[in-house]
């Protein structure tokens, strides 16, 4: 059995055809719900233009249905000889319902098909990642609070700077993850437009309703020029590259921190015993190796981006078979996120930070920016009172001073966690994935993730 949408009577050749259809079987089962969803809404605006009767419209949708329970049974598979989710799902209804499961591809191509499977299936991980994200923020903020008064250096050049302290570490990487909410809020806007009925890339000759099947799938907005929309396929793939590598720059950081922070060497940090492996020779041994593999992780995700721009750059307009592979280079990141994101969470909220770490003598000379500040305070011209702590660095006679008098905003002394929570519940307010999901159930057949 070979089954290809695009298939005609001519024989195709064995090897060219295991070349071409590629990984796309596997990876395509992500987006087998989204298929059939899919074509339910394009099935219902067919039958309400009349383009379908009533009756076959109903009998589709039934069809649609039942393929979707399988899917959540775990009981749909992508047969031999079918070449992907596409070609199966309307194989299935025209061997189950006859005649009118052929009539399931009228008005669009696969071209649209694929586009918005791809936007469906994106805008439910970009609302996983985004509540993963929002849920560590939440973590760092409270650890923030718990360690607000434990001191740390502050590192500059890898050398110490000034004193810093936990609670501004972890309130630095939930600051920093909320820039991170910002590029996937905009990354949302772009993903949830409607591709839909733009057929391959030109319109269609039948008389569809493009806004019907965005109120039906939940989609802000459409694509409303057709050659845009087919010009979106590679560029979405990039924005959502770009919110992964964003993203991994963050936690990647603030994981080098920790393998870093938790070596003897530094002993400010005491990972959880389970995010620790031993080793076959040395019995002291406490690898951090899941912070590491979590570091290399948010490594290959920062070169998302270019791995998209290498396979589309270039490329005139129109669709090529090129952007097939482009799920070899995202979809397993993406699986990847919910995972990453789940461990950093538990690792944070288990990481425990040595008290009383300054008060040891070689930590004096962080002080010293404090100890030149007094001195200008008190009337001292600032250079002159810098070259005075020099000196007393240089000639071991410094002394830190008794306070650290830090008092503005984002400093040690007031960590401005309650701004940072306000920019986490503005953006919540900003993003709605529930008015979506909504409309998808809404088609009596989809139930949302649980977060």
């Amino acid at each position: 059995m070979a089954v290809k949408l695009w298939q005609t009577n001519a024989k195709l050749d064995d090897q060219i055809e295991r070349f071409t259809i590629g990984q796309d079987q596997e990876l395509d089962r992500l987006l087998a719900p989204y298929d059939a969803l899919g074509s339910l809404a394009h099935c219902r605006m067919l039958s309400e233009v009349g383009l379908l009767t009533a009756e076959e419209g109903q009998v589709l949708a039934a069809g649609l249905r039942d393929i979707l329970a399988e899917m959540a049974a775990g009981e749909f598979r992508i047969e031999a000889g079918v070449e992907d989710v596409h070609s199966q799902v309307e194989y299935l209804l025209t061997q189950r319902l006859g005649e009118v499961g052929k009539k399931i591809h009228t008005g669009r191509s696969r071209n649209d098909q694929v586009l918005v499977d791809l936007r469906l299936f994106l805008r439910e991980e970009l609302a996983q990642i985004w509540h993963g994200t929002a849920d560590l923020v939440e973590t760092l903020l409270g650890q923030s609070e718990q360690y607000r008064d434990y001191l740390l250096p502050g590192y500059t050049h890898l050398q110490i700077g000034m004193v810093s302290s936990a609670g501004l570490w972890f309130g630095a990487y939930a600051e920093s993850l909320i820039d991170d909410l910002q590029l996937w809020r905009s990354v949302h806007d772009i993903v949830n437009q409607n591709p839909l009925g733009s057929a391959a890339g030109y319109g269609s000759s039948f008389p569809i309703d493009r806004q019907r099947t965005t109120e039906l799938l939940g989609f802000s907005d459409l694509n409303y020029n057709s050659m845009h929309a087919q010009l979106g396929r590679g560029k979405t793939e990039l924005y959502f590259a770009f919110g992964l590598a964003a993203l991994g720059a963050t936690i990647g950081k603030l994981a080098m921190d920790i393998c870093l922070y938790n070596g003897q060497n530094y002993g400010f940090f005491e990972l959880p015993r389970a995010f620790t492996t031993g080793s076959s020779i040395m019995p002291h041994k406490k690898n951090p190796d899941v912070v590491e593999l979590i570091r290399a992780r948010c490594n290959q995700w920062q070169n998302l981006p270019a791995a998209v721009m290498a396979l589309t750059t270039n490329l005139p307009g129109g669709y090529h078979r090129d952007f097939q592979l482009l799920k070899e280079v995202l979809f397993p990141a993406i699986q990847q996120a919910g995972e990453v994101l789940e461990l950093t969470q538990r690792l944070v909220s288990e990481l425990r930070v040595a008290p009383d770490l300054l008060a040891d003598p070689r930590y004096d000379v962080l002080y010293s920016v404090d100890a030149s500040n007094q001195l200008v305070v008190a009337g001292v011209p600032f250079r002159e009172a810098y070259h005075r702590v020099s000196d007393q660095v240089e000639a071991g006679s410094f002394q830190r001073p008794a306070e650290l008098p830090y008092t503005h905003l984002g400093s040690i002394g007031e960590l401005g966690t309650a701004g940072i929570r306000r920019k986490l519940d503005r953006l919540r307010g900003e993003v709605d994935f529930e008015g979506w999901r909504a409309c998808l159930a809404g088609l009596g057949v989809v139930q949302p993730k649980p977060e």
